[in-house]
């Protein structure tokens, strides 16, 4: 069998959480994704990363991939520029992983996808949640059938950490837990319960010094039958913070599983109970709290590269996130309108 090639690795975006998927794949080097090259328009950042991880750095896009052959970027930037570096992108054949939220608006995702199909670009969307080692233990409970068929679910995410502190941009945004955080967790609905027929939801903003709202309470039927709730907040007032974690509860016809703090998920089926630890371990770029979400990076990032390398669709792909994102617009529409909401489905033109 012949070796698989290994792949030049692109980085758009050194900022914040960037650095994350900066550490992540250079960890993936011994496996064929080779980071190259990384821009950023700060240059300062750009510096800084290009020096820190051994690579030539550039402050344009187009100047990067002018001057280094990429294979796979990874485009970590604020959602508000997506569209145009993806367009960059796919006009040059180039494939692409774009960062959450994946754009801000419907129709700019709609084109981003489309744009993509035209040029035949492989793209795919960094939804990292549901590739954390936790959330993938519960899925496999789930799969072998376990807890029977599961019909109610609540997962949640409650917190009072600073987020502004490191990303100040925040409190500033028009639309800000669903888009930013409940996106996530609406995500993992979808990876565990399937598609949804409808969603009502209601929201709240209850800190006064940010502009959009900061709590969202959702309530989703899944084609399936089943019903699931799903909570955000940025506002959770609590001693036992669980931040960055998500909790959960999903109940089957035969048993049921149970997340909670610290990683530790509770399994009840055929009237027996056994608890198990399946979070991951410290990585020598991680640290707590905040490597929950560190090392799901690292799992999305050699995902992305094994479905680029191997020629197939990542899980999260551009036209798969789509359907999250209907559950964020479906979920602001019907807070709006206090009416449930059934969530739109894209059709590919042509």
């Amino acid at each position: 069998m012949a070796a698989k090639q290994p792949v030049a690795i692109g980085m758009i975006g050194c900022g914040f959480y960037a650095q994350n998927h900066l550490h992540a794949w250079a960890d993936l080097r011994p496996e064929g994704a080779l980071l190259s090259a990384v821009c950023d328009r700060d240059p300062v950042r750009a510096e800084a990363a290009g020096k820190r991880f051994g690579v030539p750095h550039f402050t344009d896009m187009g100047k990067m991939l002018d001057t280094v052959k990429i294979g796979l970027l990874d485009i970590a930037t604020r959602m508000d520029t997506h569209r145009e570096l993806a367009a960059i992108a796919a006009e040059r054949g180039v494939a692409a992983v774009v960062q959450k939220p994946f754009a801000p608006t419907w129709e700019e995702c709609v084109a981003i996808v489309e744009m993509a199909r035209q040029h035949n670009a492989w793209l795919a969307v960094h939804e990292n949640f549901r590739f954390a080692s936790a959330m993938r233990a519960v899925k496999k409970i789930l799969d072998q059938g376990t807890i029977g068929t599961p019909t109610w679910a609540r997962l949640s995410w409650r917190t009072g950490f600073d987020v502004y502190r490191g990303q100040p941009y925040l409190a500033e945004e028009e639309k800000l837990v669903i888009q930013d955080v409940g996106i996530h967790i609406l995500d993992l609905a979808r990876y565990f319960l399937g598609e949804v027929a409808h969603v009502s939801a209601e929201t709240q903003k209850r800190n006064p010094k940010i502009r959009a709202e900061d709590t969202a309470t959702i309530l989703m039927r899944h084609t399936s039958g089943a019903v699931c709730v799903v909570e955000a907040t940025y506002a959770a007032k609590r001693q036992n913070d669980a931040f960055p974690e998500t909790m959960l509860e999903i109940e089957g016809d035969g048993g049921s599983v149970i997340l909670t703090k610290g990683e530790k998920v509770i399994v009840t089926t055929q009237g027996l109970s056994f608890e198990d630890q399946v979070g991951g371990p410290l990585l020598h770029w991680t640290s707590r709290p905040w490597h929950v979400s560190q090392e799901a990076v690292l799992h999305t990032n050699r995902h992305m590269f094994e479905r680029f390398r191997d020629g197939l669709a990542a899980d999260t792909s551009g036209e798969d996130n789509l359907k999250t994102y209907a559950l964020v617009e479906a979920a602001y529409e019907a807070a709006r309108t206090h009416a449930a909401v059934k969530p739109v489905q894209w059709v590919a033109k042509g």
